[in-house]
């Protein structure tokens, strides 16, 4: 057995045997950071495009639907081939998992190519249909340009990203994650005001710092301490694709039902009146929605580093251990979401206000805030029992609780309830959606977690 052989069937051990709480900790602490330092690429853009106009901070609330629609094709096959990777390295078969590595590697590049090309060559219609205003517009379509040339890259990051934490390797995907971050927060100020670049500058900032985190996790993938790629995908079993699609399908409904959802949510902020209120409204729950990301950010983070203990041991036939380490990620992110709501419940306006010092959005991002933070605190049962049935092969169920939450329920309510309510009827629509999908996931987790029991 040479020396990467005999690295990669210690890892195998130590995920079905050592103490889980250190293990969580190992896995979610670097999983957490990389979903911080991811969110704040976003918030960063949108706190500096702040200074400029409603306008400028509605283009990057629109744009945050094409964000969405990148993570959706990273995190398809990056969850796809990782759910793969991780059953197959623990029941010992690592060739097969380089195999899937590589496939779902080249797949992310080439679709993101495709998304590039085709949204460079439609950008003003793609723009008008995520949502945009006459006046959101010209800066909506300076800023989707530079981060359609970079989608490729962006998307091929999200595959690496995720294919290094299902082999048990989150810190290459931390350092990754985190320095186009701190290269993203340098440069925006720099070509905003700079330069001169506006919105557009922004945009460019992104497109940089996401090129040398797609470097450096690909430099991590090829390292020593990870299973590195098998080109030979055109000796792939025909059970290939399937398995990428059983384990990437819920993500990438999730992802895609989140692009969806900000499309409605930016239409149905039409009902607030004449075009400067509609400018103010799409830039509040546009503010909004970065601050309840960055906190949701925590939450996905310890489910990531939940998925690779999940995906070992489902493989090994560890159930029981399965269990354990899901009712410890419930208890700790439902805790984790208590203290943030509470914090966002006192302090709503002076956040909301951080991005944009305008009173009419302070006003509505304010109370959009509280509202969702007193149905947020369910969204750590529904993220961790969506996660554990996308792991352990519950395509069905998994791809169903990935869209209740943004596609199943957010959609209708935001579409329907502006017709009785108004602009209250925009802000009640995530909360009342998370209260939805809470129930669902109750009536569809908890008799998988019984049949564990009985399979142990």
């Amino acid at each position: 057995m040479n020396n990467t052989q005999a690295q990669q069937q210690q890892k195998i051990i130590k995920m079905n045997s050592a103490p889980l709480g250190g293990l969580l900790a190992e896995l979610a602490v670097p999983a957490v950071i990389s979903m911080l330092v991811t969110s704040l690429y976003n918030m960063a853009d949108t706190y500096f495009v702040g200074s400029i106009s409603n306008a400028a901070t509605g283009a990057v609330s629109v744009s945050l639907s094409l964000m969405s629609v990148i993570q959706a094709i990273g995190f398809f096959f990056g969850h796809g081939s990782g759910n793969h990777i991780s059953k197959m390295m623990g029941s010992g078969n690592v060739f097969s998992a380089k195999k899937m590595a590589g496939f779902g590697f080249l797949l992310s590049l080439l679709f993101g190519a495709l998304l590039s090309v085709g949204g460079l060559l439609f950008t003003e219609e793609l723009a008008l249909f995520l949502g945009s205003t006459e006046t959101i517009l010209p800066h909506a379509v300076s800023y989707m340009r530079y981060i359609l040339i970079g989608a490729p890259f962006m998307c091929a990051s999200f595959t690496l990203n995720n294919q290094l934490r299902f082999q048990g390797n989150p810190f290459f995907g931390m350092v990754g994650i985190g320095v186009g971050a701190v290269l993203n927060v340098a440069l925006d100020p720099l070509l905003i005001f700079g330069f001169g670049m506006g919105v557009a500058g922004a945009a460019l900032a992104t497109l940089i710092s996401q090129t040398i985190s797609f470097l450096i996790l690909l430099a991590g993938c090829l390292s020593k301490k990870s299973i590195g790629f098998s080109m030979r995908i055109f000796s792939l079993d025909k059970s290939y694709p399937l398995w990428l699609c059983k384990g990437g399908l819920p993500s990438l409904f999730r992802q895609g039902f989140m692009a969806i959802s900000v499309i409605a949510l930016n239409k149905a902020c039409s009902v607030a009146g004449d075009a400067l209120s509609i400018d103010a409204a799409i830039a509040a729950m546009g503010v909004v929605s970065k601050i309840m990301g960055f906190a949701f950010s925590v939450i996905i983070g310890i489910g990531q580093g939940f998925q690779p203990i999940c995906g070992f041991n489902y493989g090994a036939g560890n159930y029981d251990r399965v269990k354990k380490a899901y009712w410890m990620c419930v208890k700790l992110s439902t805790g984790l979401l208590i203290v943030m709501c509470l914090l966002g419940l006192m302090f709503a306006e002076p956040l909301v206000g951080l991005f944009r010092d305008d009173a009419l959005v302070i006003a509505l991002g304010a109370k959009a805030m509280r509202l969702q933070c007193a149905a947020f605190i369910l969204a750590g049962f529904t993220t961790m029992s969506n996660m554990m049935l996308q792991n352990i092969g519950k395509v069905f169920r998994a791809s169903f609780l990935a869209v209740a939450r943004q596609g199943i329920f957010f959609v209708p309510f935001v579409t329907l309830l502006p017709l009785f309510m108004g602009i209250d009827g925009v802000l009640w629509a995530q909360p009342l959606a998370d209260v939805s999908a809470f129930v669902c996931s109750l009536a569809m987790h908890l008799p998988v977690l019984g049949s564990l029991e009985k399979n142990k």
